[in-house]
């Protein structure tokens, strides 16, 4: 099975690589639309000459590549970089270790709106792997995650009176309708957490909030906390794309997430 596997995803991206080169060859793809089409192949591949049998042998995993120019999509983003415990179908190849990769889901030289693969979007582009019970057991039913692979970063900063980051807008977009977050977030930065007394601001430029003291360093945050924008935002605490949706991203036991920032 391994070795089928195996050969299916080399035959995938043998495939991606000559129909890149061709198109590109014919005029099909331009500089234009066509995905890395402006970027050095070196880049990417080993070899200074890119060929069917060296296409596959990269510099790095995928994810590292992809990393380089989506840092945030990385993070942000259905997980990557495992053996999946359910059978995948044919149109969404594993990598040589069986691992499922960024190119699992999207076809890195592709042309198409979001390189997805198999041609369906939203949620029937997840139904073609998960079921709709692997959603129902979510806390909030895969509402915050199904039909998008990665968080939404295209929410407009720029209308707020505060400057939230757009993962913040997102969160706070369907936490303040549930009344999970005091209404008024999204006006003031103020999260009010009404489920604890757990209050804390968003949209604060963390670089300019160290010079008051008793901040650490950026260089001394764990890096499970993501400042988006350089400033704190709902995913500086939480985990915004995982099954455990919301889960803090370092433990407080002894208050050591709140102590990963502030340096009491």
């Amino acid at each position: 099975m391994s070795t089928f596997r195996w050969s299916l995803s080399s035959f995938f991206s043998l495939a991606l690589v000559t129909l890149a080169v061709v198109a590109l060859a014919t005029g099909e793809v331009s500089l234009e639309n066509g995905h890395l089409l402006e970027t050095d192949c070196r880049d990417c591949h080993l070899a200074d000459q890119v060929t069917e049998k060296n296409a596959t042998i990269l510099l790095a995993g995928q994810e590292k590549l992809c990393a380089s120019c989506h840092p945030d999509a990385i993070r942000l983003s259905h997980p990557t970089g495992f053996k999946p415990s359910r059978f995948l179908p044919e149109a969404f190849p594993v990598d040589w270790k069986g691992d499922l990769t960024c190119g699992s889901c999207h076809t890195i030289h592709g042309t198409e709106p979001g390189l997805i693969r198999g041609g369906e979007k939203g949620f029937p582009f997840c139904l073609t792997c998960h079921d709709q019970e692997f959603f129902d057991r979510m806390p909030d039913r895969g509402e915050s995650v199904a039909g998008f692979g990665h968080l939404d970063a295209t929410a407009d900063s720029k209308k707020t009176a505060v400057p939230l980051d757009p993962f913040s807008l997102q969160c706070l977009g369907c936490h303040e309708e549930r009344g999970e977050v005091d209404r008024g977030a999204i006006r003031t930065g103020m999260v009010r957490h009404t489920g604890s007394d757990v209050n804390h601001p968003i949209g604060m430029a963390y670089e300019k909030s160290i010079a008051f003291g008793g901040y650490r360093s950026p260089d001394r945050i764990p890096k499970e906390i993501i400042l988006p924008d350089g400033r704190v935002g709902c995913i500086s605490c939480h985990t915004g794309y995982s099954g455990k949706h919301g889960a803090l991203v370092v433990a407080n036991d002894d208050s050591g997430l709140c102590t990963s920032c502030h340096d009491l």
